[in-house]
């Protein structure tokens, strides 16, 4: 099944043919990813990833390098994950070893987050505070042998408030001795935070922006800060 993956912000004029190179080049220097098991097409920007991959992990790291070249305006992935030898493992010994994966190498409370394994697909559901917890999840189960896909369906719990958010930004400045926070414009939508106003140089919006990103309950932030000297 081909998956497509939408890219924004490109505005990188290539032809497709320095495109396929460019792919090329990067699949190429990117160690996790046998370059020769993957072919790479390219019609009006838009980029097919084709063939057959020994484990999950190739193919995702297949899909991020890709993703890193300027000029891509989307992603048709269309790898297989074909399991060969000791990587062919049965479901219960997948969950078996990703539960155990996730119980040892996280903070949180055991069993908060919940593992299904189906054909070697791991499928992840629960609720945690943070989004770079539910990245974690992922990130410490996609390369277990025997994994052909991540479904990452965790959410984050739902206790953001424009008032929250305002007093992390708050508390963020005064750590700097710097006090304009009234001048960051605090929006949020859900999960999502939009950010817009003026600060006075590219450290203390990225402060800023850091800081929000670490606030629970955050899954996105649209920064639109403008820089003013």
């Amino acid at each position: 099944m081909i998956e497509l993956l939408q890219l924004i912000g490109i505005n990188i004029m290539k032809t497709d043919t320095q495109l396929k190179h460019d792919v090329a080049a990067e699949l190429k220097w990117d160690s996790s990813v046998n370059e020769n098991e993957i072919g790479v097409e390219v019609k009006d920007g838009i980029v097919t990833l084709s063939g057959h991959v020994g484990k999950y992990s190739e193919k995702w790291a297949a899909e991020r390098a890709a993703q890193k070249v300027q000029g891509v305006k989307a992603l048709a992935i269309d790898l297989d994950v074909k399991l060969l030898g000791a990587n062919n493992r049965n479901d219960t010994d997948i969950a078996r070893t990703a539960k155990n994966v996730l119980d040892w190498t996280t903070d949180w409370p055991k069993d908060q987050v919940k593992v299904m394994v189906e054909d070697g697909w791991i499928t992840l559901t629960g609720q945690l505070d943070y989004e770079y917890q539910r990245q974690r999840a992922f990130s410490n189960v996609h390369y277990l042998m025997g994994v052909t896909g991540v479904s990452n369906q965790i959410t984050l719990k739902p206790f953001l408030s424009k008032s929250s958010v305002q007093s992390v930004i708050e508390a963020a400045l005064k750590r700097r001795a710097l006090t304009d926070s009234q001048e960051v414009v605090v929006t949020v939508d859900g999960d999502k935070v939009n950010l817009s106003g003026v600060v006075h140089s590219w450290s203390e919006r990225d402060m800023v922006s850091d800081s929000v990103r670490n606030t629970p309950g955050v899954s996105e932030v649209s920064d639109n800060i403008t820089v003013a000297y």
